[in-house]
């Protein structure tokens, strides 16, 4: 069995994992293993492969070659060989195991807040309204919106529908939270009630792999972090080794050089 950084079995595994759209490599052999528990940060430049990686985890993309594996069972496809794509029920059950939050905040418009996060819980989980009803609410009063459980999506700030977003995907109890560049169409005063939700989440020992150009926060909520380069693994250690200013890796440390002043 494949094992992480830190010698535990790993729950996800990301093996030699290539991507194209069209002529254009977007990931190549891409290799990763994420621990339960881990907090495992994706940096890099725009057009390294970082969001296409986090949406072959969740399926949403297909992948050309290579395995991902989450719990040992192969994503999207009944077998990594023949390539024979899942049926759609098998997907979504698939998807629900990896919850996603996306930098739009995808929210149904017509549905209030609590109605967001039990739509999943009905639906997909088998739950009864009254249980999902208490579920939503529950998540919602962790990420401290209690208060706007009845209010729809068009009455939140950013912030808050990203909050939502969040409380939506854990509600599910997946065993991984991947986030896509969650705060980056978040106004500067707004991101920081979205990442101390996340950071909470951290401790409390939720699995997640995230995108993100917030280097700082990255540095202190992150086990490992991975830096990517054209479509492929450059580099990837523990926050203080890969932040480094003295880091040998020349694209690595030219992309960093960008940030240094905001002393991460």
């Amino acid at each position: 069995m494949a094992t992480s950084s830190n010698n535990s079995p790993a729950l996800l595994e990301i093996a030699e994992v290539s991507k194209s759209f069209g002529p254009v490599a977007v990931l190549r052999s891409v290799s990763l293993q994420v621990a339960k528990g881990e907090v495992v940060t994706i940096i890099g430049p725009s057009g390294s492969g970082k969001t296409t990686l986090l949406r072959c985890v969740n399926f949403l993309e297909s992948y050309d070659s290579g395995s991902i594996r989450i719990d040992g069972k192969e994503v999207g496809y009944r077998d990594a060989g023949t390539r024979q794509r899942r049926s759609e029920r098998d997907l979504a059950a698939m998807r629900a195991e990896t919850g996603m939050v996306f930098q739009s905040f995808n929210l149904f418009p017509h549905l209030t807040a609590a109605g967001n996060i039990m739509l999943g819980l009905t639906k997909v989980r088998g739950k009864g309204s009254a249980e999902a009803r208490a579920i939503a609410e529950h998540w919602l009063a962790r990420v401290g919106l209690a208060h706007k459980a009845d209010s729809l999506p068009a009455e939140l700030s950013g912030g808050q529908q990203q909050r939502v977003g969040i409380a939506r995907a854990v509600a599910m109890e997946p065993k991984i939270l991947l986030l896509d560049e969650i705060t980056s169409a978040l106004d500067p005063e707004l991101v920081g009630e979205v990442l101390a939700v996340v950071k909470s989440l951290a401790e409390d020992g939720m699995t997640m792999v995230m995108v993100t150009h917030e280097m700082a926060f990255a540095r202190d909520a992150s086990s490992r972090i991975v830096f990517m380069a054209d479509g492929g693994v450059s580099a990837v250690g523990p926050p203080k080794e890969v932040l480094a200013a003295e880091t040998t890796n020349e694209r690595l440390r030219t992309f960093l050089a960008r940030f240094r002043a905001s002393h991460f």
